[in-house]
């Protein structure tokens, strides 16, 4: 697993982001401080990792200066997050993984971002993402072993905080973007319902599917990070146990036997913390709604790209110059009826969620693979973006070449704060049955 670096384990770095908030409320610590260890760590590992678009070591401590300086706003004031390069930063350029873009300034903060400044947070710099968040790797490694993938896209945001860089990170998820580098880099991560958290200002949102995120490195740190993205108090774990589905899914046979043990052990140490859990079957049409998020997903994506593709026609990579060329094939009765058919498979999986609290299920199909551009398979994570529902990844297994295996719990769509105290419950309730975690599997 990750070294924590040069200077040992006592390194602000190293805290969570919820420890680190109850050391800057009591004053024993700063934000300088704190930023000036997460630098330092950038420094020794960034040449590894290549976790960051843009940094400002500058204008990093400026903001944590400033922190210091001012009344709390906030649980989460002072403490430094990284911010996936595809959101506007009033102070910083956002390239969005695009050559024509390098070091371009656009002057504004979208919503997200704006509500992290709210809450007297430090936006320590800009972490990589794909060309456009697309699934086509770029140049971030994995920090337990440099030869394997972090995921993509929000890659830059989920091996920035696996490695003791920032404490926490935001991403966005189309197929598996947020659970997915989460998952290969072994750190908590949260991908929102639809609009469960604020999308404004994502300038090439696609607005049926793109999804936003955050990563940290404990359940507290996204119950936190939720609370100061929305603006209220932060969730409490559910006082009671909650009615967990154990839903394998058709895809079960391309899980790992790693994957599929921890799922399984999940699921038995879940039942015997108390909560009640169902093993259930996932409809048939679930499946066979693929093709359909294929055709929204690429007619809004070329519609959220249509002036970059009037005016870089060449500047694409592969990925996306065979989605514009997909789209091309289609028309706007193919997209609208694909819509719908989506729109009908998100009520019946509402009714599938009677009677349950939380869906159990693989984050991915196993570890990380060894090389950067062999990316697992979203299978386990892309249906819960379509049907709008919020879901965690628990980093608490490590595979058989030292790699993380992560669960994942999903909640029925737009009860996110439900979803999250309930996941709180499990994620407590595993950590106590595993003891020393992450357990080798």
């Amino acid at each position: 697993m990750v070294d924590l670096g040069t200077k040992g384990p006592m390194a602000l770095n190293a805290l969570t982001a919820s420890k680190a908030a109850e050391k800057l409320a009591s004053g024993e610590i700063t934000s300088e401080a704190l930023v000036r260890d997460c630098l330092a760590r950038i420094e020794a590992r960034e040449d590894v990792v290549n976790a960051w678009a843009f940094l400002d070591p500058d204008l990093a401590l400026e903001q944590a200066r400033a922190r210091d300086a001012e009344p709390r706003r906030g649980p989460l004031h002072g403490v430094p997050i990284g911010v996936k390069d595809i959101f506007d930063t009033a102070d910083m350029p956002t390239a969005h993984g695009f050559p024509p873009y390098e070091g371009k300034s656009w002057g504004v903060d979208s919503a997200c971002v704006a509500a992290f400044r709210k809450a007297g947070m430090v936006i320590l710099g800009k972490t990589v993402t794909t060309e456009f968040a697309c699934p086509q790797p770029l140049r971030t490694t994995n920090p337990h072993d440099p030869t394997r993938t972090p995921g993509v896209s929000s890659s830059g945001s989920a091996a920035a905080v696996a490695d003791f860089m920032t404490p926490l990170a935001n991403g966005t998820q189309t197929g598996g973007s947020v659970i997915g580098p989460s998952a290969n880099c072994g750190v908590y991560g949260y991908k929102a319902s639809l609009d469960g958290l604020d999308r404004g200002g994502f300038r090439h949102c696609k607005k049926s599917i793109d999804t936003l995120g955050l990563m940290g490195r404990c359940m507290d740190d996204l119950l936190l990070a939720r609370a100061a993205s929305v603006g209220g108090e932060a969730v409490r774990p559910s006082s009671g146990a909650p009615r967990i589905a154990l839903l394998r899914t058709p895809w079960w046979d391309q899980a790992e036997p790693c994957m599929q043990k921890a799922v399984e052990d999940s699921a038995a140490m879940l039942r015997d913390a108390g909560a009640t859990v169902t093993e259930i079957d996932l409809p048939a049409l679930f499946v066979e709604i693929e093709d359909h998020f294929a055709v929204v997903n690429g007619w809004e994506g070329c519609q959220m790209l249509a002036d970059e593709i009037r005016q870089y026609p060449d500047s694409f990579n592969a990925h996306n110059s065979e989605r514009i060329g997909y789209v091309d094939g289609l028309t706007e009765a193919d997209y609208f009826e694909s819509g719908r058919v989506l729109d009908g498979a998100r009520a019946k999986m509402d009714a599938l969620f009677d009677g349950f609290d939380l869906f159990l299920t693989p984050s991915l199909t196993g570890e990380a693979p060894v090389g950067l551009t062999e990316v697992r398979s979203a299978v386990f994570a892309r249906l819960w973006t379509q049907m709008y529902t919020p879901s965690v990844n628990l980093p608490l297994f490590e595979g058989p070449n030292g790699l993380p295996v992560c669960v994942q719990l999903v909640g029925k769509r737009d009860t996110d704060d439900a979803m999250l105290a309930n996941a709180a419950w499990a994620d407590a309730g595993l950590r106590s049955a595993l003891g020393t975690v992450p357990k080798k599997i």
